[in-house]
């Protein structure tokens, strides 16, 4: 079995998220019908970045830039398999919160506890600077939602109106540290 190995990463490693098969087959998705939110089936194949590569690696060279942190998986051979980014500027009138602004894991590493433990090791971080709640904009397909409810994740409390309007599409969840 190929072990993963997790670590901070450093700066100069932001380009390296590229190397993540972010490929995913959303058969449904969270959709606000009439008022409500329920699935719908949407069969789409994402094959590329969200909103382009781009987007993805200079949010986490700003984050890394502003004081946040970020952590990545990475294979036996050295190949980064997932990574997660912290934005550690707090916010919320109720709670004080920072945002896990990005996750990804491979396609062919999903299912595999990576997630879980990328999402265990900002916990830890967050507990280490007295913050109260992590703050999610859950991408809305069906298995993103349901792995961030595993995790013990529920609907915001406190809507961050900005990220909200973002993409309004998202789910906003939180976890109480």
């Amino acid at each position: 079995m190929n072990k993963i190995t997790y670590r901070r990463l450093n700066f100069d490693e932001c380009d390296r998220i590229q190397e993540i098969d972010i490929t995913q087959y959303i058969k449904n998705a969270w959709r606000v019908i009439d008022g409500k939110r329920q699935l719908v089936e949407i069969d789409y194949l994402e094959t590329n970045w969200p909103d382009g590569f781009e987007r993805y690696r200079n949010a986490l060279e700003n984050i890394m830039k502003d004081g946040g942190i970020a952590f990545g998986a990475f294979n036996s051979d050295g190949s980064m398999v997932g990574f997660v980014s912290l934005n550690m500027t707090t916010f919320g009138e109720t709670s004080k919160y920072i945002l896990l602004d990005s996750m990804f894991v491979s396609n062919n590493s999903r299912g595999k506890g990576i997630g879980k433990k990328l999402f265990e090791l900002c916990c830890e971080k967050g507990r280490k600077c007295g913050v109260d709640k992590i703050y999610i904009c859950a991408g809305s397909a069906e298995d993103t939602v349901a792995f961030y409810r595993n995790c013990g994740c529920i609907d915001a409390i406190e809507i961050n109106r900005f990220l909200y309007e973002q993409d309004t599409r998202d789910l906003q969840l939180e976890y109480k540290l």
